[in-house]
């Protein structure tokens, strides 16, 4: 029987068959530095590549290597809350496949941990190898997401962290859909104390998170899941909205009164009145029905995932 592991280390997988062999070859490395038992579990989240056959290579070369497949693609943060379902350490570093995020941290993550703290969030100081348009997107992102939700989210950092077991298992009975880990974590509470770290090239492959389509919906699962701004901001407007209405009311009322005949009173202003309010309502109510999507996809209380396939793991297949 294998010794329990110490550390867990977590990453989600997709289409990084290339990556797989250096990532384990990384992890021992360091690992084996460090001298505590230790797993690498590999979620394969409906890869179109081989990323599947490796994982199954690997689990075989060394039992360390542990994995879980998934029936299709469920997306980043489905497959790293499978991860967290999975990993049997006491402490769970969760990490990127592609090895932008560097084993070489994963000691100084440790220590911390010994140290007493309950979460180590990696800080992220360069961006190397990513576009403008990412690092200045991902750089508004953090800022604007920190100022408007009730908890406090360190800047610049991701979801490259280690955690204690009490806190992953706090996060393992928060049981909502449209998940956002980098805020779920501050959300618990605990410990927590940030290490800083560059951020490397990736090893192999291409970034997923590099386009709109792909970072909008990311960006509102954030927001939704720790802010009621946007709903706010919906009845702020109305307000206004009512106000200038008003406003305008008693200056019509006023030039019929007293003052000659304006085209300001014609068909014009009506229209751009009605086109505007129009406006207004119509965004509203895609607001509103941000959170109510939402509301709607917890209620059907589906399973997070479903798994296809495993190696080395538990008999859990669902989350």
């Amino acid at each position: 029987m294998s010794e329990k592991p110490i550390i867990s280390i977590v990453a989600p997988v997709y289409n990084e068959e290339e990556a797989l062999p250096e990532l384990h070859r990384q992890v021992t490395a360091v690992m084996e530095q460090i001298g505590e038992p230790w797993e690498l579990l590999l979620v394969n989240d409906g890869s179109r590549d081989g990323s599947a056959a490796v994982i199954g290579e690997l689990h075989e070369q060394d039992g360390r290597v542990k994995g879980v497949s998934f029936s299709r693609n469920f997306g980043f943060q489905i497959a790293a809350t499978a991860g967290l379902e999975h990993a049997q350490g006491d402490a769970i570093i969760l990490t990127d496949a592609d090895l932008q995020d560097p084993p070489t941290v994963y000691p100084e993550m440790i220590a911390k941990w010994r140290a007493g703290y309950d979460v180590v969030y990696g800080v992220r100081q360069s961006r190397v190898g990513e576009t403008w348009f990412k690092r200045i997107t991902a750089k508004l992102f953090y800022r604007i997401i920190h100022r408007i939700t009730s908890i406090d989210i360190p800047l610049d950092t991701g979801d490259f962290r280690l955690m204690d077991r009490r806190v992953v298992d706090a996060i393992r009975r928060m049981p909502e859909r449209n998940r956002f880990l980098r805020g779920m974590v501050p959300w618990v509470g605990f410990k927590q104390i940030g290490v800083s770290y560059e951020r490397q090239v990736r090893f192999a492959g291409e970034s997923k998170f590099d386009s709109v389509k792909r970072m909008l919906p990311f960006a509102l699962d954030a927001i939704t899941s720790f802010s009621y701004l946007p709903l706010q901001m919906a009845t702020y407007i109305g307000f206004a909205s009512a106000g200038i209405a008003g406003l305008a009311i008693l200056f019509v009322i006023i030039a019929r009164l007293f003052g000659p005949y304006t085209p300001l009173l014609g068909q014009a202003t009506t229209l751009v009145a009605v086109l505007f309010l129009g406006g207004v309502q119509l965004i509203s109510l895609g607001i509103i029905g941000e959170y109510l999507g939402r509301i709607y996809d917890e209620v059907k209380a589906r399973p997070l995932y479903l798994v296809d396939e495993k190696w080395g793991v538990g008999e859990k297949d669902e989350g």
